[in-house]
């Protein structure tokens, strides 16, 4: 039942509550330390190549590795429902079969290769996961109809009104819980993947994640996404959570709804209520992102490219979506064939500078491995945000000019003093304190040293 299903989530939010209460009861997440300094990289596959499939897709891993890429969370791969289907294709999100491959994309064999390859490559891979419901013609609703959720009158429901393709599962069910735990584990052993990004992943309840992440452990140190925003999906299960808050606060500076120094407040917030030691995933786009809200020049503007700059080097992993090296501007239709536009990759080059900055230099790395940031003013910070991050003998220096419009500033005090190299022209720089920049609309200068 729905209301019962509602109460147990009520009850398990309320345990967690209590234990986060008592210390000793929660132990942190341990990150693979292969992803200190890596960023991540999402593959649309049934629109990534005119195939649509991953041998196609396969031919790309070359490039990708050239441009820096480490981390490819690929979007769901098993077989799409076929009953109240969204589209021609369906939603990837509509899972019929939790343990094969739409041949739609290829086989399991190949899929295997493609991760055989990508690891060839010292690339990882996270495959994309739905636990929270399933197609409406997934075998589990005959087979095991007490693992979903049902109204009063014994109707079983979607997780969310919009959502007519799917079917919710109802965690109440310690089966549903053991087959689940089951299905991750399988991908890890069959496929060798390196972890899962977890779709709606707090529509879940946290103590399931807690579990199957101590399990998937045992198998091999994985990597967990968390399509959520939440500080306690950290404690056990997770590596990193979404930035939505960043992304929202990009949106509304690039239309002016807020200014540059909101980011401060929002970077206090993250700072007090998160660990160190917790990955956000900064991203100007994603496949939500790109088919709903609106493509990155659609929101962004002529601040596209400055606003990735930041994503890359604040603290937290940088997401590209597929597409953005081609400075892709269409939004890909969701359920249907609208294979992405390629041209030059006019922006490859410059992702691969901020992704490589990422890699070599370790004020950039992720967690408590990397440098905190550290806020230069200016005499305008409604407009243009800088700062700093050091770790050992490496620092970056960050400006970004946040406005349309050209400012005459000053940078106050001299935490930033000293020698750098342009990361983008390779000009050597250097900077004394109180220094007076002008800067042209959208500028964005990253040193290092």
């Amino acid at each position: 039942m729905k209301i019962i299903k509602n109460l147990f989530l009520v009850l398990i939010a309320f345990a967690i509550v209590s234990c986060a209460n008592n210390n000793e009861e929660f132990s942190k997440v341990k990150h693979p330390d292969w992803a200190k300094n890596k960023n991540i990289y999402e593959v649309n596959i049934r629109q990534y190549t005119d195939e649509g499939d991953f041998k196609s897709f396969e031919k790309h891993l070359p490039r990708l590795k050239e441009m820096g890429v480490d981390i490819l969370w690929i979007m769901p791969v098993q077989p799409i429902g076929v009953k109240n289907r969204k589209g021609t294709l369906g939603s990837y999100y509509s899972i019929k079969n939790y343990l094969s491959v739409n041949p739609e994309f290829g086989t399991m064999d190949d899929f295997k290769h493609l991760v055989n390859k990508a690891h060839e490559q010292n690339m990882y891979v996270i495959l994309d996961w739905v636990a929270n419901h399933t197609s409406w013609d997934n075998n589990l609703i005959t087979e095991h109809p007490e693992w979903y959720t049902h109204d009063s009158l014994g109707n079983i429901l979607s997780p969310v009104e919009d959502w007519t393709d799917v079917a919710d599962l109802n965690y109440y069910n310690n089966e549903l819980r053991t087959y689940m735990i089951n299905a991750l584990e399988f991908w890890i052993k069959e496929a060798n993947i390196d972890g899962f990004r977890c779709d709606v992943a707090g529509m879940v309840p946290t103590d399931f994640w807690n579990e199957a992440r101590k399990q998937l452990d045992k198998i091999k140190p994985v990597f967990m996404l968390a399509e959520w925003e939440s500080p306690e999906l950290h404690k056990k299960a997770f590596d990193m959570t979404y930035s939505w808050a960043l992304n929202g606060m990009m949106n509304d500076i690039a239309k002016k709804i807020n200014t540059a120094d909101k980011l401060d407040t929002l970077f206090n917030k993250l700072s007090t209520d998160y660990d160190k030691d917790n990955y956000f995933m900064n991203f100007t786009s994603n496949h939500d992102e790109n088919s709903w809200n609106g493509t990155v020049f659609e929101r962004l503007g002529d601040g596209a490219q400055t606003f990735a700059v930041l994503t890359a080097t604040i603290p937290g992993m940088p997401l590209l979506y597929s597409g953005q090296e081609a400075a892709m501007n269409k939004r890909l239709r969701f359920f249907d064939k609208d294979t992405i536009e390629w041209n030059d990759y006019k922006y490859a080059d410059f992702y691969k500078t901020l992704l490589t900055l990422k890699t070599n230099n370790k004020a950039l790395w992720n967690g408590k491995q990397g440098g905190d940031l550290i806020k230069i003013n200016s005499s305008n910070d409604k407009a243009v945000y800088s700062f700093v991050r050091e770790k050992d003998d490496d620092k970056v220096f960050v400006i970004l000019n946040l406005s349309e419009k050209e400012q005459d500033i000053t940078l106050n005090g001299e935490e930033y003093a000293g020698a750098y190299k342009n990361i983008f022209t390779n000009e050597k720089a250097e900077f004394k304190a109180n220094t007076e920049l002008k800067l042209k609309p959208w500028e964005y200068l990253v040193f290092e040293k």
